[in-house]
């Protein structure tokens, strides 16, 4: 049995990973902003659930106090802004920034103490990074910072592996799910096997990353070939 934490763990893709994991009898935790969402998640799942905010890092020591050791952590809060340098939202901006890079890195200082030599890190990143969108301006540039991030954390945290994985459209997301079928069509018709990506297929990937001792500071895509498209 291995000891999971997910933060980031009350919707979408990391759920799912956390719902597997604790299905294969790990002990898990989740970890949410609103807590009575991410304990009713917990009882939902079979995991146990802890109340933190990725955009307010200096209090993530304390949330994550109670924590043991931890065998494999993965990091999958993320948040979507819509921001352009024509009309840019510094305090969105911000918020995003500090979420994804400051967030993510506070979470790594907060539990290293806890991490042992075959510990596992997976980061979520994403392919905005690659193809940039209208609007993904700080989104872009955070999915990038994640690669320098996973980096310099593999260098200094080492023997303990740390990696990323970068999901294009994933098609049962909550994200993506609800989004007309014309635009669903048409991100089809541009990756090369002709389907987009599953939360399944991504939550695999990630298990995948946690699991293979002789990967390390690597960023994954799972996207079907999108950016081939």
């Amino acid at each position: 049995m291995s000891s999971v934490v997910v933060i980031g763990g009350t919707s979408g893709i990391g759920r799912e990973f956390a719902r597997r994991r604790a299905e294969r009898g790990d002990s898990v935790v989740i970890t949410g902003r609103d807590a009575h969402r991410t304990d009713t998640v917990a009882k939902e799942t079979g995991t146990t659930g802890l109340a933190l905010d990725l955009a307010r890092p200096r209090e993530i020591a304390a949330a994550l106090a109670g924590v043991g050791r931890v065998d494999h952590l993965v990091i999958a809060g993320v948040a979507r802004d819509d921001n352009r340098v024509s009309r840019y939202d510094i305090d969105a901006a911000v918020h995003l920034v500090t979420l994804k890079l400051v967030g993510y890195t506070a979470v790594v200082h907060a539990l290293r103490d806890r991490l042992h030599d075959d510990s596992a890190i997976v980061l979520f990143g994403g392919q905005a990074k690659e193809r940039p969108y209208p609007g993904a301006t700080t989104v872009a540039t955070v999915n990038a910072g994640i690669t320098g991030l996973v980096h310099t954390l593999a260098v200094e945290l080492a023997p303990v592996r740390v990696n990323a994985v970068h999901p294009g459209v994933v098609g049962d997301s909550p994200h993506w799910q609800d989004r007309p079928q014309e635009v669903l069509a048409g991100l089809r018709a541009k990756t090369p096997t002709g389907r987009l990506a599953t939360m399944a297929e991504v939550a695999n990937a990630v298990d995948f990353l946690l699991r293979n001792g002789a990967v390390n500071a690597v960023g994954l895509s799972v996207d079907g070939g999108w950016l081939l498209g």
